[in-house]
């Protein structure tokens, strides 16, 4: 990964931070006149133009790409790589949807999934209900097969699955029974949390390792989103974060869960984003620089970590 930072400014959620702007003088590309057709989800034509707008020279970069409605973006910047590669991915939710529309904030995992370089798949720090049922039934189980797919919650309890068979994974255990079944997953609040994400890194077949962070995964203290705040604390998110780095080579990273109001072009985006929206997203009732001073923080934080010369320097000691 090199120490270059962008910011695909859908939004201006970033583009206001000031010191974030100032600190890593960032190249800028504006997606403004997309924000609208991009946010939730993106058609095929707005995904290409997207594509052409993103530089082959910087897919090494640390991408900002503003809202968590936009994180489904990180599946066209994984797309860049072709080499096998590991993806590790922060969030409050496991966006791994099986349902339409592909290209969705609630559907990017399952389509980085297929991808044939893609060799594994963890998601650390979901904590939302979408692991529970009802909602698991919609879920990508299926990518749970030969551990292609590890979910590590940060809490969760057990979930019943009808109807549905559950594959093995060494994320959770899994009863099948006639019906239904049940996982009971691996929780990292449970965890020694050092020693566990370093077994975890320490298992992956392919060492080369995009990361992608939705800052939802974090407690309100640390992030304002448009979605529920997390339970991970900034503090544990940068622990693992540095085991990543010292026991893989970091080829990419993004990051999204800024807050920006949720503007959509089209009835039916406007319509269907009001009912998933949830009512006690992070970021409601605070003021613009509550949010902003909130999240330009640990945005400092983690790019500053994620570019660090050191850190850069023993990743590449892997190569």
């Amino acid at each position: 990964m090199s120490a270059s930072v962008r910011v695909l400014n859908f939004d201006h959620s970033v583009t206001q931070q000031r010191a974030f702007l100032s600190r890593f003088q960032p190249e800028l590309v504006d997606l403004t006149t997309l924000g609208p057709a991009a946010r939730i989800w993106a058609s095929r034509a707005t995904a290409n133009t997207i594509r052409r707008a993103l530089h082959p020279a910087l897919r090494a970069a640390v991408t900002c790409i503003g809202s968590g409605d936009f994180h489904h973006i990180s599946s066209l910047l994984i797309e860049q790589f072709h080499e096998p590669i590991s993806v590790i991915v922060f969030d409050h939710h496991p966006d791994w949807d099986i349902l339409p529309p592909e290209l969705h904030c609630g559907s990017w995992v399952t389509q980085v999934l297929k991808q044939a370089n893609v060799k594994h798949m963890i998601l650390f720090g979901i904590s939302s209900n979408d692991l529970s049922s009802p909602r698991i039934q919609s879920g990508n189980l299926g990518s749970l097969a030969q551990d292609h797919l590890e979910i590590y919650p940060y809490q969760h309890e057990p979930t019943t699955v009808m109807w549905r068979r559950v594959p093995v994974n060494r994320s959770c255990r899994v009863v099948n029974r006639f019906g239904f079944s049940t996982i009971t997953w691996t929780e990292l609040s449970r965890q020694p949390l050092q020693e566990f994400v370093r077994g975890v890194l320490e298992r992956l077949a392919v060492k080369q390792v995009y990361v992608s962070i939705d800052k939802d995964c974090l407690h309100a203290g640390a992030s304002l989103t448009n979605w529920e705040a997390g339970l991970l604390s900034l503090d544990e998110l940068l622990q693992m974060l540095r085991l990543i780095m010292q026991h893989t080579e970091v080829i990419g990273a993004d990051l999204v869960g800024d807050y920006s109001p949720p503007k959509m072009r089209g009835w039916l985006k406007t319509m269907i984003a009001k009912l998933d929206y949830p009512n006690d997203y992070s970021a409601r009732g605070k003021s613009p620089e509550e949010i902003c001073a909130v999240n330009e923080a640990t945005n400092l934080k983690l790019v500053e970590f994620l570019t660090a010369p050191h850190l850069l320097t023993s990743s590449a000691a892997r190569r």
